[in-house]
This record gives C-alpha cells, sequence and structure tokens, in this order.
C-alpha cells in the first residue's frame, strides 16, 4: 500500500498539469472582427477631429460613422455624412481590412477601401485608411473603434 500512494499522488498530479496546460483556444481574426464597430476617436491627417463624448468636435456627424462587418463577408459602411455603403470585405492577414464593391462607390475609390489594423482586441481597434479620403481634403484618416 506504501508503494502504491506515491504512484497516485504522481499520476494525479500528471493529470492535474495535463488539465491546467490545455491553452483556450483563439478564433481565427476573421471570426474576431466580424462585428458591428463604432467610431470613438476620429483623426484627419493630425488633427483629433471627433471623440465620442467630446464637446469640441469640428465634426461632430462622425457619431454616424460605423463598419458592420458580417460573418459571411459583407459589410455595411456609414460614413460621418451619413452616406452609407455596402459591399463586401476581407482580410490580408491579419494587419490589412479591405472593403471592396462599395455601392454607391465611395468617390475616388473605384468601390474600394483598404485599412491598416493595429492595436487589435476583440472590443477594439485602430483603422488607418491605407490612401487619402476626398471628403477630408485628401487627408489619411485613423479610427478608434470599438463594437456596439
Amino acid at each position: 500500500m506504501k508503494t502504491i500512494y506515491p504512484i497516485l499522488v504522481i499520476l494525479l498530479g500528471f493529470f492535474v498539469m495535463g488539465c491546467a496546460s490545455k491553452g483556450t483556444t483563439v478564433d481565427p481574426m476573421d471570426k474576431r472582427i466580424a462585428k458591428n464597430w463604432k467610431v470613438s476617436v476620429a483623426r484627419e491627417g493630425s488633427t483629433i477631429v471627433f471623440e465620442v463624448g467630446g464637446s469640441n468636435n469640428t465634426r461632430p456627424g462622425y457619431v454616424n460613422f460605423t463598419i458592420n462587418l458580417s460573418g459571411g463577408g459583407t459589410v455595411s459602411f456609414t460614413d460621418f455624412d451619413g452616406t452609407r455603403f455596402s459591399g463586401t470585405w476581407e482580410l490580408q492577414g491579419t494587419s490589412r481590412l479591405i472593403l471592396k464593391n462599395l455601392n454607391p462607390e465611395p468617390t475616388g475609390t473605384n468601390g474600394t477601401i483598404e485599412f491598416t489594423i493595429s492595436d487589435f482586441t476583440d472590443t477594439s481597434m485602430t483603422l488607418t485608411r491605407t490612401t487619402g479620403s476626398a471628403k477630408t481634403g485628401g487627408t489619411i484618416n485613423v479610427y478608434r473603434l470599438t463594437t456596439n
């Protein structure tokens, strides 16, 4: 009996360590990003033009800015001026979001807007347009987004 007890303790220890070492699986990025997103901070060039709750917002219309990414690859995008676009979206790796086949076609985009993704979590991310926006005078815009 004395020799069985240490063996049982060792086996129990291995069992506990095995259970504890099983990590949680993280969904792929295309599943994690497929949500409704709204702007919390918008920067046009180097100027912050909108912050949620801000009293001095120079572009208060950003309260309308949303990007709704469905798990099926469709997107509904509402710009700061209230214009709504629909189309499809795709990821390139984990750092580039592409909205394409946008209808109506945003000015100067050929129906495609690309963003670089940074600071991504399941509830917030930063998107930086890769090209200037015609609506904001050609500035490269940066958007801090949170989930709805």
